[in-house]
């Protein structure tokens, strides 16, 4: 039974009433022997807590798209077949454009989100580069299948979870193609396609979007293996003008440290409540050495960079969590790297879904912009960040003035 599908869901609801409605029905109804009937007793008390525990959490995983299935719950899933050394531009000196084309068979994905404006694909990648099997879904915009476009190459945004998490949550948390679907057909928002590769590799651990030999080529798994198949298989526009990478919480610091390190593949990138540190995430792979630590943070690469290189960083984040790292990445950015940062005030929300979820239409109408894609209206992307006392649409927006966020800070 999925530990994210309906029927378990369901099973939880009736074992959860099952161990309410019993104590009502059979406390005073019990005989035998006192220590028999305080035990019998005990046990209805502790089954009630386990299934109300048990549906708290399942109700909470499916908001939040923490956990996939029961390996991930467990931990005892992993993903990595073999981790070479694959160098420091991770493709093992290996010729990409020779590589055989990957041919991939999709399927409709399950789970909430997922049948939402025209349904997600998934398919089993098996990474010839970085050693890694794992899901990838995909979504196709609205104008993917229409006549009109039938020549037309779509720009691709790769879509990255926090840690726990699952590919499936900006499908299902975020609704983010329920949100977007609208805004691409009246052109606000560009026709992106959609792609959300499974970034929960190994058991037990954050591997902070790294390449560490021996262990995992996390970084080579997103940034070369992922799109060779989307582009393989889709009409996908080339790399880096027309690819992005966009995530949350630790999604968000892999998604800067991508393009950051690889502007050869990705044009941009978006940071919400993201850290530019890997220990931000004491989990993380890339935090256990001075030298990880150093080689994935995006805030060292940016500065060390013997030419600033052509990308543009969207960063938003709460004081303490995500916006002085934006901050600081805008303080050294030099052309024709650009960074813009939107600050949210305490108030606007915590670390969760409820503060990303309406940040999901600006994003897309600034990362628009940014690629390049001009049939978007003008204006229609925020100028200014956000600041304390702004309401919460601009909040989410980041058109709020700045003077404010200054003052709150």
């Amino acid at each position: 039974m999925s530990l994210t599908g309906t029927p378990f869901l369901y099973t939880t609801i009736v074992l959860s009433l099952v161990a309410l409605i019993l104590p009502l029905f059979l406390w005073s109804r019990l005989r035998g022997p006192k220590a028999v009937r305080a035990a019998a007793r005990v046990l209805m008390l502790l089954f009630a807590q386990a299934t109300a525990v048990t549906l708290i959490f399942v109700l909470v995983n499916n908001q939040n798209n923490l956990y996939d299935n029961w390996a991930d719950l467990l931990g005892t899933g992993n993903h990595v077949q073999q981790a070479a050394n694959l160098g420091q531009d991770g493709t093992g000196g290996i010729a990409l454009k020779r590589l055989p084309k990957v041919r991939q068979t999709f399927t409709a994905a399950d789970g909430p989100g997922m049948r939402a404006a025209g349904g997600v694909e998934v398919a089993q990648l098996k990474g010839r580069v970085s050693g890694v099997d794992a899901e990838v879904y995909v979504w196709l915009p609205p104008q993917y299948h229409e006549p009109a476009y039938r020549n037309h190459h779509f720009p691709v945004v790769e879509l990255l979870p926090g840690y726990p998490g699952s590919a499936k949550a900006w499908f299902g948390s975020l609704k983010v193609t329920e949100q977007l679907e609208p805004l691409m057909k009246s052109g606000r928002v560009a026709p992106f396609i959609l792609v959300a590769p499974r970034t929960n590799l190994l058991a037990g651990v954050d591997t902070g979007c790294a390449n560490i030999p021996g262990t995992v080529n996390a970084d080579s798994w997103l940034s070369i293996d992922v799109p060779k198949m989307v582009t393989d298989n889709f009409r996908a526009a080339a790399a880096p003008a027309h690819w992005a990478v966009a995530g949350y919480s630790a999604g968000a610091h892999c998604a800067v440290k991508l393009a950051v390190a690889h502007p050869d593949r990705y044009r941009a990138a978006v940071s919400l409540s993201g850290y530019n540190d890997p220990i931000g995430e004491r989990n993380s792979l890339a935090s256990q050495s001075v030298t990880l630590r150093e080689q994935n943070n995006p805030y060292l690469l940016l500065r060390k960079a013997a030419a600033p290189p052509r990308i543009a960083l969207y960063v938003s984040g709460e004081s303490g969590d995500g916006y002085q790292a934006g901050v600081a990445l805008e303080q050294i950015a030099k052309a024709p790297t650009t960074v813009h940062v939107v600050y949210l005030p305490r108030s606007a929300g915590g670390h969760n879904m409820a503060l990303w979820r309406p940040q999901v239409p600006t994003v897309f109408e600034w990362l628009t912009l940014n690629m390049g894609q001009s049939h978007v209206r003008a204006g229609t992307a925020p100028l200014e960040p956000s600041s304390a006392g702004s309401t919460h649409a601009a909040l989410a927006s980041g058109t709020a003035s700045r003077a404010g966020a200054v003052r709150r800070r």
